[in-house]
């Protein structure tokens, strides 16, 4: 069997980085020839203190939630207006495009949609309608809260090791389950909160076809009012959901992905503190300490000694001893996407940067 069935990673995950010019319907376009339609553009200016934005196809253009927010889904054609065949389109919001700033954008692909009527197809118990990539283990979806106990078909094929979910029509936290934490716990993707005991996902957890909700988890579940989430699953030689447990000192904790990484977003879990991300296109080199936080607004923090980590063949390896990536004896979550896998699909090797 080979060992990942993804030799090109960028076909499925990108990030780009970009100048603002305050130009109205300016295209950016993914670097590289794979001309890859994202689906689903997780946008951040890096230079100035402003919101992170995410835009998907399945809401659509112009349609904003905002990840370091409680806020409901914001309809702003200044934004990501649009998605092309290899970028997407944005307007003159300062959150995208304000004149001589920087500005980050992580992009995932999607693309085969979906449409689960649970009464018919047996999947679920509430309908869901997405889109889906099952090669890359990623889905986006939506659904509509019941205040009952049920189940939400999520597209994948496999079990979702990540479900990120947002109320988009009311304010309410952001919910995370992660599969190193198990059914029984969430995060909140917009606070530095601990990983706290709940019964959101009804002590369940995500089967190949379903994920569960509870009846009295209003911020996943509430009655009369609509959903977004967006479902991953690891696969091999490209995506990774794990943790690890920090030691504090700078000679930090490997850990192995079986990819050399592109994208590492992680969270302490065991205390307080901020969600950090980190990539290689911000950060082009070991030492890496170019990092931004997902649950506040605040601009991108550069030449951080205490929380930095180095990007390698197979993994990635902390090499600070911030509390927010390292603290002695604490327990972090992390996703993670490739830039190469450590060896292709034909056996050959990736080497580190």
């Amino acid at each position: 069997m080979a060992y990942t069935t993804i030799d090109n990673p960028r076909l499925y995950f990108q990030t780009k980085i970009y100048t603002g010019n305050g130009v109205d319907d300016r295209t950016i376009t993914l670097d590289g020839d794979e001309n890859m339609q994202p689906d689903m553009v997780w946008l951040k200016q890096r230079s100035e203190v402003r919101n992170h934005t995410i835009t998907d196809s399945v809401r659509g253009g112009s349609k904003q939630v905002f990840p370091n927010l409680t806020s409901a889904e914001a309809t702003d054609s200044g934004t990501v207006k649009s998605f092309t065949s290899d970028g997407f389109v944005i307007g003159t919001d300062n959150q995208a495009n304000k004149d001589t700033e920087t500005f980050v954008a992580w992009n995932w692909k999607a693309g085969t949609s979906f449409t689960n009527d649970a009464s018919s197809t047996g999947i679920g118990t509430i309908d869901s309608t997405g889109s889906v990539n099952t090669d890359a283990g990623f889905s986006i979806g939506t659904y509509n809260g019941s205040g009952s106990d049920n189940t939400v078909g999520h597209g994948l094929g496999v079990a979702p090791d990540m479900i990120i979910v947002k109320c988009k029509s009311t304010a309410h936290d952001w919910v995370v389950y992660h599969s190193a934490l198990g059914n029984a716990k969430i995060l909140t993707l917009n606070a530095t909160t601990v990983a706290q005991s709940a019964t959101g996902w009804q002590s369940t957890s995500p089967t190949s076809t379903v994920f569960s909700i509870d009846n009295a988890a209003n911020s996943l579940n509430q009655s009369g009012q609509s959903f977004v989430f967006y479902a991953m699953a690891s696969k091999k030689g490209y995506s990774k959901f794990g943790s690890y447990t920090g030691n504090g000192n700078a000679d930090g904790t490997f850990v192995y992905t079986g990819f050399s990484p592109s994208f590492v977003l992680l969270k302490e879990t065991s205390n307080a503190n901020n969600w950090m991300i980190f990539d290689n296109k911000r950060s082009p080199f070991n030492l890496m300490d170019d990092f931004i936080s997902s649950d506040i607004a605040d601009a991108e923090s550069t030449g951080n000694g205490n929380n930095r980590m180095d990007m390698l063949s197979n993994g990635f390896k902390i090499r600070g001893s911030g509390t927010a990536t390292n603290r002695s004896g604490s327990n972090f979550i992390y996703m993670a996407f490739a830039e190469n896998p450590f060896t292709t699909s034909t056996g050959v090797p990736a080497t580190a940067r």
